[in-house]
């Protein structure tokens, strides 16, 4: 993985096209690698998740290169490799595990959804943790899930209109998406154990996003 981290160490310092362009065969070697790594989860979660099916790690990569025409930052690429292996590839819904290389110790591995601009999928889990808060909790306060996580998300800062302020769960109920991170050091992703390590967190993972997923079951993806 060594490749991999050097090559997003200098693409960070030299964020230019000039760079980029006079560095391909770098960035060719480097990502040939990150979707060796892709391939490699993808296997080792397809062994506890039955959902997750073969994609190409292809499918399932973004792109470095940015989309600077709404940003602040004009900076063209993003020094980073980020992956989603998820029931339909790399689609946001049904949720699925996301992993992302940064180099400095910047990297992580997530789960759940973050998609704050998706209203109905938002309001499908408001409703579904009004309807199974119990569950709800035992997820998140399950020893195992609480020694990794702790559930992020963009929040309101009062309940949303039409739920109960003084719901027991009214903090979850503010947030208009609900994610996992977990930090990833880069000696841990130089270790020869890092797949096995990556494939148990996200295990921890997995019944929190089954039960999104369940909230989320018959959600279409808006059209463009």
């Amino acid at each position: 993985m060594n490749n991999m981290l050097e090559y997003l160490f200098a693409l960070e310092i030299n964020n230019n096209r000039e760079w980029y362009h006079a560095n391909k065969e770098a960035f060719r070697g480097a990502n040939a690698e990150f979707e060796r790594l892709v391939e490699k989860l993808t296997v080792a979660i397809g062994q506890f998740d039955s959902a997750i099916v073969y994609h190409d790690p292809k499918e399932l990569t973004f792109r470095v290169a940015r989309d600077t025409r709404f940003s602040n930052d004009k900076s063209p690429y993003n020094p980073s490799f980020r992956a989603c292996i998820a029931p339909a590839g790399k689609m946001p819904i049904p949720v699925g595990y996301y992993i992302s290389i940064a180099p400095g110790d910047r990297s992580f591995l997530g789960g759940g959804l973050y998609a704050p601009t998706f209203k109905d999928a938002t309001a499908r889990i408001r409703d579904y943790i009004v309807g199974h808060g119990g569950e709800f909790e035992a997820i998140i306060n399950n020893e195992d899930f609480s020694a990794l996580f702790s559930v992020k998300g963009e929040a309101l800062k009062k309940a949303p209109r039409g739920y109960d302020e003084t719901h027991p769960l009214v903090e979850y109920l503010k947030f208009k998406s609900w994610y996992l991170q977990f930090p990833i050091s880069d000696k841990s992703i130089l270790s020869e154990a890092f797949v096995t390590e990556a494939a148990r967190v996200f295990r921890v993972m997995k019944p929190f996003n089954d039960y999104l997923n369940v909230a989320l079951k018959g959600f279409q993806m808006p059209t463009r």
